[in-house]
Order: C-alpha cells, then structure tokens, then sequence
C-alpha cells in the first residue's frame, strides 16, 4: 500500500469535505484549540499536506508567515488561488511529507498535520519528520481520523460482517481514509518525541445525529454544543476525528 494524494479528487474533496456542517465544525474545533495555546505573536507555520489551504489561510490572515506543502497539484492550486482571492500572501511547496526535510533548513514555530496520517502507508513513519520540522518549543497540530469512531458508527450501523472482518479502510476511490488510527497506539507511538497537551474531539455527535435532525439544526448551536463538549470526558473519543495539540519532547 502507498501513500494517497488527492490530484484527481480535488473537487469532490472540497464539497464533500468542505460543503457543509462537518467542514465547519471541523474548523471551528481545530482554530479554537489553536487560538487556546498558541503565542500572542507572529509565527512561522509549516502546513504539511495542506489540502486546499482553508486552515492555512485563517492563520495568515492572523498575520502568521504561512508554508503550504502539498503533493498533489490540483490541491496547491485550489490554496493558491483561495489565497490570492483573500489577498493573502505565503508560500507553496508542491511535495510529499518525504521531500520535506531536503527542502527546508529552519524549523517551525508551529506545525500542522491535519487529516495526513489516515492516508499514509506507514503513519508511524511520519512522527520523527514532523519533530524535526518543529521548534523545541513550538507546537504540533495533529488531526487523525479515530478508528474508535468508525468502528462506533458500524456497529450502529449494524455492519456487523464488516466488523467481524475487522476492515475499517475505506474503498479505493472514497474519501473514507485507507488507515484509520487507534487513538492508543499513536499515543505510544508519539511518546518518545511528542507531549499531548490537549485533546479534543472533532464532530463529538454531529455524524451520530439521523439526518432529519442534521437537517433541522441551526449551524449557530451546531457550533456551540460541538465545541462545548469536544473535550468532555464520555463524548471526546467519539469525535470522527481527533486534535492533538503536542508539545516536544
């Protein structure tokens, strides 16, 4: 299995992704754990598979000096132009997570790596890159897409052939990731390098919700009952997926 990029999916990815509530609750939960610890200062920020560069583009527009490194062209084109629209300025780097450490010197006062490890082939493999790209006091931002949270949903679902099987990956061509993490081993996988200072979960209920109701509910009180309990104690490991705000070692 290789790693996946996005270069015929961009499109699909952005409305799919970003289209609508989930997108915006994702959003909502990952810039207010952002806004909770970082300084009150410019940053250098290094977003590595930055996508089509939405949370890139909040942070620039924070006046933070803003890398986007980003495999897959369509992608980086869909970022450059969503920056150009705003009259935002950075940097774009057209390159794997691999390619990085050939590239650039410094590193960064913050790192983001959002909804990356979930399409690796080897997740684990990415953790040592991502400390050495980070200053030792800055922070990492890490987003991973929760196995307990698709395992939750099928056996809701009732998808119980599925979960005898214990195949979580999702098909070829979906946006379902190919590997979704257990919270528990990428917690022992980070602990050599990496301290967890908060934790939250991303979409707690929304996904759980019937559709009826998804439809009914206001995007307002959405918003505020998500961010209220992303971090509560019974619903947090729910979250579809999780943000992890790492400190190094």
């Amino acid at each position: 299995m290789s790693d996946r990029h996005f270069d015929l999916l961009a499109t699909r990815f952005a409305e799919k992704i970003y289209g609508g509530a989930k997108g915006a609750i994702r959003l909502a939960v990952l810039q207010a754990d952002l806004i909770e610890v970082l300084p009150d200062r410019p940053l250098r920020v290094l977003d590595i598979g930055a996508g089509l560069g939405h949370m890139s583009l909040w942070l620039a527009e924070r006046g933070h000096q803003v890398t986007l490194a980003e495999p897959a062209e369509p992608m980086l084109d869909s970022a450059r132009q969503r920056f150009a629209d705003a009259g935002q300025s950075a940097t774009f780097i057209q390159a794997s997570w691999q390619q990085l450490l050939g590239q650039l010197t410094e590193p960064y006062d913050l790192v983001i790596c959002h909804a990356v490890l979930e399409w690796l082939a080897e997740p684990h493999a990415i953790l040592p890159v991502l400390h050495q790209l980070t200053q030792k006091d800055g922070w990492l931002s890490l987003a991973f897409y929760n196995r307990d949270a698709l395992i939750y949903r099928n056996l809701l679902k009732g998808h119980f052939r599925k979960m005898r099987k214990n195949d979580m990956a999702g098909e070829k061509q979906s946006l379902t990731p190919q590997q979704p993490l257990d919270p528990r081993e990428l917690a022992a996988q980070l602990e050599p390098l990496w301290r967890v200072e908060t934790q939250s979960g991303v979409r707690v209920f929304h996904d759980y919700m019937p559709p009826e109701f998804q439809a009914r509910v206001q995007l307002a009180d959405l918003l505020e009952m998500e961010l209220a309990h992303r971090r509560h104690p019974a619903f947090a490991g729910l979250g579809r997926y999780l943000h992890w705000m790492c400190k190094p070692q």
